[in-house]
């Protein structure tokens, strides 16, 4: 009792690490395109995404009953507790890699491709029904569905506003854009913070030290505060990919490409309890926005890069949770 209650504690403090990388990881989800049109300054604009990420994390339990009980399961001994720390520090190690190039891969992808990862090397169960209904097919749509919705918005807010003067435009919806980023914040923090959450709680059943699916209530506020944190902290290198390098985004953009991130965020967690990546969802959003301008409006080259690290984002972590595995069992820790 006393190993696992050591490695529970140690799994506790990584996956709030990992939270806190999240944060500073996806900062740039909710507030890129409000920081790039002037709608909030960088500090306005990180202390409302701290803010809406808590909140987020609150409203709902279903991403977190997801990845805590339908991505794998561990058996409830020390070797199992050892799959979830290697589950997470394999995401860690893609987040710091994709973080330092500026590339805004998923966290989530990369979470559940580190636990898959650890899982299979330690000869684990793997859901693979989960893993496919709740990861593979919502990584492939929710980016089609946000490209196509954003960039329909767009087109009909651009259509709606076509004769109002520009100084008007950009009023209205400088405060629109501060909703839509709100809304955005929120939405990272309903679906990012409570893979946290599932992580934290898959480790105390693993141990012991809990049973059944339910969130403890200190899981939810560490969890929450760890993903604030690391929001506040900010993500400047990805900011900087998604508000200027590829594509030029103005207020009315902003708006059209959060609001409809936020949207389908919302639906997927609450409705259909899938762990979707906000950064597959708003990137997306964000590239049919600005393909609204044209197809020179969009730097194409920027999106395969991003496009690439989507693609290797989930195996890619499960490889390095794969080492890691390796690596304990070399040291004959498991």
């Amino acid at each position: 009792m006393g190993d696992a209650y050591l490695l529970v504690s140690l799994i506790i403090v990584v996956a709030l690490v990992f939270d806190y990388t999240n944060g500073f990881h996806d900062a740039a989800n909710a507030i890129a395109t409000s920081v790039e049109t002037k709608a909030l300054k960088p500090k306005q604009a990180l202390l409302v995404a701290a803010i809406g990420n808590f909140v987020g994390a609150f409203i709902s339990e279903g991403v977190a009953k997801t990845v805590g009980s339908g991505i794998i399961d561990v058996s409830a001994s020390v070797t199992g507790l050892y799959v979830v720390l290697a589950g997470v520090f394999g995401a860690i190690a893609w987040n710091m890699i994709t973080w330092w190039f500026g590339i805004p891969s998923s966290s989530s992808h990369a979470l559940i491709g580190g636990l898959v990862g650890a899982a299979l090397a330690s000869s684990e169960v793997v859901h693979w029904d989960g893993v496919i209904k709740k990861v593979l097919i919502p990584m492939i749509i929710s980016p089609l569905v946000g490209f196509t919705l954003a960039f329909a918005f767009t087109a009909l807010l651009q259509y709606m506003f076509r004769n109002a003067k520009r100084a008007v435009v950009g009023k209205y919806f400088r405060g629109a854009q501060i909703c839509s980023a709100t809304a955005m914040s929120v939405g990272h923090g309903l679906q990012d913070a409570q893979k946290t959450m599932g992580v934290m709680t898959l480790a105390l059943v693993a141990g012991g030290f809990h049973s059944g699916d339910s969130i403890p209530t200190w899981v939810k506020v560490s969890a929450a505060a760890a993903i604030a944190a690391g929001t506040y902290a900010g993500g400047w290198r990805i900011m900087k990919t998604l508000g200027k390098r590829m594509v030029h985004i103005d207020q009315l953009r902003g708006v059209a490409s959060e609001t409809v991130a936020s949207s389908i965020l919302f639906v997927l967690a609450i409705n259909f309890k899938a762990p979707i990546s906000t950064t597959h969802t708003i990137t997306s959003a964000i590239i049919g926005s600005g393909a609204t301008r044209g197809k020179k409006a969009v730097s194409w080259s920027v999106v395969s890069k991003i496009l690439m690290a989507w693609v290797i984002t989930v195996p890619m972590a499960g490889f390095s949770a794969a080492i890691m595995v390796g690596f304990i069992k070399f040291l004959g820790l498991s």
